[in-house]
């Protein structure tokens, strides 16, 4: 084996590996944009039916299909480009290698500690909260826009900022690693309508957060007192204080620590 058959098989793995990781990134950030993922959904629909059209020789209905197919794109690109540039800036937005501190087990542990003492209070007298911790995905842009604070986390901070007479008490705070980044951060408010239309702009600019990055939003209600973790698209809304702690610390695990437990797991049942 020459070395030119050797480069060439050593291009073409790397030209499959840089397709497979656009797609997997391009995949990733479309199932965390619901509007996206109708689009999918809807072009999908559009080649079954072209595919049963021709099965079934339906001449009207395919050619009305090839006509949609042929300037569908174009249709798609001007009607949803503030979704499509939504998923392009995330990706954007994306570090390939990670870009947030990775924090040693006694750094999770005083960070769940110190969240958990200011959720406590927080909730406890009814003052309302929004706690973005950031993970591989960039809050640059929400960063950028707010009041930067570059502290130790601690949970009078926290109480302090969202204190009512606080000027910064109706935006959000953003956590970087084991420190506080900026607070007074405005985020875009969920569009799912899916979400009752009774929680407010707090939760829907939680839930906004998680659609769009992979943050973890928490959520304490100024109204009730409860408790909601936003991540992944979803809300997890009225949590118990001790499912919200317990939530909180597995979303914190880095992704190599919960692979290793799941592994382990798996074995004892064995």
């Amino acid at each position: 084996m020459n070395l030119s058959l050797v480069w060439d098989i050593f291009t073409k793995i790397l030209d499959i590996c840089f397709v497979w990781i656009a797609f997997y990134y391009i995949l990733k950030n479309v199932k965390n944009n619901i509007k996206m993922v109708l689009i999918v959904k809807g072009v999908i629909l559009i080649l079954i039916v072209k595919l049963l059209s021709d099965w079934l020789d339906l001449y009207t209905v395919g050619v009305i299909l090839e006509y949609a197919i042929q300037w569908g794109p174009l249709a798609i690109i001007v009607i949803f480009q503030p979704e499509i540039r939504s998923v392009l800036e995330s990706l954007g937005r994306t570090q390939l290698l990670g870009r947030h501190k990775i924090l040693t087990v006694d750094e999770r542990e005083k960070v769940v500690y110190e969240i958990m003492r200011a959720v406590e209070y927080l909730r406890k007298n009814r003052i309302g909260a929004l706690i973005v911790i950031e993970r591989e995905i960039s809050l640059e842009e929400y960063i950028r826009n707010s009041t930067k604070i570059y502290a130790d986390l601690s949970d009078s901070l926290l109480e302090s900022i969202f204190f009512p007479n606080s000027p910064l008490h109706d935006g959000g705070v953003i956590i970087q690693g084991d420190r506080i980044t900026c607070a007074g951060a405005v985020f875009k408010t969920s569009m799912n309508p899916d979400i009752s239309k009774r929680l407010g702009t707090r939760h829907r600019a939680g839930l906004g957060i998680a659609e769009e990055s992979d943050a973890i939003a928490l959520i304490v209600s100024e109204e009730t007192g409860r408790l909601s973790i936003a991540v992944d698209s979803r809300l997890h809304y009225n949590l118990e204080i001790d499912q919200f702690r317990m939530m909180l610390i597995d979303e914190l695990k880095p992704k190599m620590e919960v692979f290793f437990e799941a592994d382990e797991s798996d074995g004892e049942e064995e």
